[in-house]
């Protein structure tokens, strides 16, 4: 039985591009695993803290040495890295928000990059602890930022391609509704952006 974790970030909900291509991801996935599980995980919804001192100590401090204060400081992260390890597909919802990923996504990163549990440093240098995971990206944009001019401003894929790739999640495929807001484009185009999905694994 596989399991699959979609992760949202649009607070647009059922307007959402980014939430309909990532669901029509989950929907091949389950097509090929009918027997999968799916977690949806709305990080608009969950809220997670933007990190601060509790946080960080909470983080560096050993399990038998944390405080009832430290506990409730990371449960979110824990709860997220558990959710992490227990996938086997990782899809994410991913629109883009002033060149960048929206602060919940960030917000999200933030708690499962944590030094010893989804990476560490060793004497070869950083080794991502997380693997064996396939991840689909569902971006969506209102302009074309995969080629031509704009390609300089996208900071989401490349972005979320190296934070995962350091915690060992390799295998990236992104699947893209562009031009969403564009008058020559958004007719059908996330129509043509679930036409071009196909699963692997």
């Amino acid at each position: 039985m596989k399991t699959i974790l979609h992760l949202i970030s649009s607070p647009r909900q059922e307007s959402s591009f980014s939430i309909k291509l990532g669901r029509a991801i989950v929907t091949q996935l389950q097509e090929k695993h009918p027997d999968s599980v799916v977690n949806e995980v709305n990080l608009i919804h969950e809220n997670f803290p933007h990190l601060d001192a509790p946080h960080l100590q909470s983080f560096f401090t050993p399990k038998e040495d944390l405080t009832a204060a430290d506990r409730e400081a990371i449960r979110y992260s824990d709860q997220a890295i558990d959710q992490l390890f227990k996938a086997d597909f990782i899809v994410i919802g991913a629109p883009l928000y002033n060149f960048s990923i929206h602060s919940a996504l960030k917000a999200w990163i933030d708690h499962v990059a944590r030094a010893g549990l989804t990476f560490r440093y060793s004497e070869h240098g950083p080794e991502g602890l997380v693997k064996n995971k396939k991840v689909y990206i569902a971006m969506s944009a209102g302009g074309v930022y995969s080629k031509g001019p704009y390609q300089p401003y996208d900071f989401v894929v490349p972005y979320l391609q190296a934070v995962l790739g350091f915690m060992g999640m390799t295998d990236v495929t992104v699947y893209r509704a562009e031009g969403v807001n564009m008058p020559q484009l958004k007719e059908g185009a996330l129509e043509r952006a679930i036409a071009s999905i196909a699963v692997e694994g």
